[in-house]
């Protein structure tokens, strides 16, 4: 694999366009078996084409989008990656979703249309990517999870910050190799700039964007609930909006999303966890910290603007007398990095077409989103009612019985 990633990455640098096709072997980038089109291509479906090309065993057959300034960034992107192959522009949903020539579809539009583009895609029984959330209420990711577990073809949810470096190995070190043996706590912190502008800034609304925990902060409940192998029982929440977008209006409309937060989620095991997430700090930084009764495991993110900085990635891992202890930063190429979310959606990608063709992976089922957006939901929630919400309670009140 390292081969393959290093050589595509080569071969699509422009410096090395003069090289015949027959002087090609370390820089031959091959024929791609699969042929994908994005739904859907603002900033997210403009880094899901890139990662496509990086990756190479799919192309980019086709986009849709009804705003005319996603298609022309997303068309200029294309020309750029593609070495000169056709893209086809859609003038309808249908059009694309139905299209003989495809074989999967990534869809990337906002979270609020999701349950009603997935119907629209799902009848094309072609393989689906549907970027996170799920959905942005519990109705609608409750629909969405049934479809997908009745569709015969791939249906995969991109909470993708699973193959984020840090958190890839987090993950192997816990849940595979039981580095700290079984795991008692979980703690995971973001701190970041505020969101930043979306066409028709509808990710400064709760009513489309499911509000800031589950619009961002599913990617994190879904590592809580992967790292503690159970299910959520009850959800404590504060939070509020303390600093951003508090004077921002929008066609005559209020913004009205969480800028930070804290939730608290114990689990039917007795695993107990918690989120804290800042919206105003100038920088990204990322943490988890997993407890054990044989170690403790932290790992961090950091991305700041100062012009020397420490390295941006570190996982360590502490067993006093038990075992050895150790540090690492974990990191992939750059340019994999560099492509978006820290490489993690190239690697979504990777295990996409691994689904595709048979092979096993670990990516995030329907199921897996839907219980993201509990936590998530369960937590706005809270903050509303300013009491802990038991899940079982919880679900019982949207008529749900799992």
């Amino acid at each position: 694999m390292s081969k393959e990633i290093k050589s595509r990455a080569f071969a699509l640098d422009p410096t090395f366009n003069y090289l015949p096709e027959q002087d090609r072997y370390l820089l031959a980038l091959g024929n791609p078996s699969l042929k994908f089109n994005v739904i859907g291509v603002g900033v997210n479906g403009q880094e899901h084409i890139l990662v496509t090309y990086l990756e190479g065993r799919a192309a980019i057959h086709g986009i849709y989008d009804p705003n005319p300034s996603s298609v022309a960034a997303a068309r200029q992107l294309h020309q750029k990656w593609s070495r000169g192959q056709e893209l086809v522009i859609y003038d309808t949903l249908e059009a694309a979703c139905n299209d003989p020539a495809v074989d999967g579809l990534i869809i990337c539009t906002p979270n609020y249309t999701h349950l009603e583009v997935v119907k629209v895609a799902a009848q094309s029984g072609k393989h689906i990517l549907l970027e996170k959330p799920i959905a942005t209420t519990v109705s609608d990711a409750l629909a969405i999870m049934e479809l997908a577990e009745a569709y015969t073809a791939v249906f995969q949810i991109g909470l993708q910050y699973r193959y984020k470096p840090t958190y890839s190995e987090a993950i192997y070190e816990v849940l595979t190799r039981q580095s700290v043996g079984s795991v008692k706590t979980i703690a995971i912190a973001e701190h970041r700039i505020p969101f930043l502008d979306k066409v028709n800034q509808w990710n400064k609304f709760a009513k489309y964007s499911g509000d800031t925990l589950v619009e961002k902060c599913c990617h994190y409940f879904d590592l809580l609930n992967l790292f503690a192998q159970s299910r959520p029982a009850t959800v404590y929440a504060s939070g509020s909006m303390a600093v951003n977008f508090t004077d921002f209006e929008y066609n005559g409309e209020k913004s009205d999303i969480l800028d930070n937060a804290f939730v608290v989620v114990n689990y039917a095991n007795g695993v107990r966890a918690s989120f804290n997430l800042c919206m105003f700090a100038p920088l990204f930084y990322e943490e988890l910290i997993v407890c054990g009764d044989d170690g403790r495991l932290k790992a961090y993110e950091q991305v700041d603007f100062l012009p020397q900085s420490s390295s941006k990635t570190s996982l360590e891992i502490m067993c006093g007398d038990h075992k050895p202890s150790r540090r690492s930063t974990p990191n992939y190429p750059a340019v994999i990095e560099q492509s978006g979310h820290h490489g993690a959606t190239y690697y979504e990608h990777i295990n996409f077409i691994n689904n595709i063709q048979g092979q096993p992976t670990q990516t995030a089922t329907a199921r897996e989103g839907f219980w993201s957006i509990i936590v998530a939901a369960a937590a706005q929630e809270s903050i509303k009612q300013g009491q802990v919400v038991v899940i079982d309670d919880f679900l019982a009140q949207h008529a749900i019985s799992l």
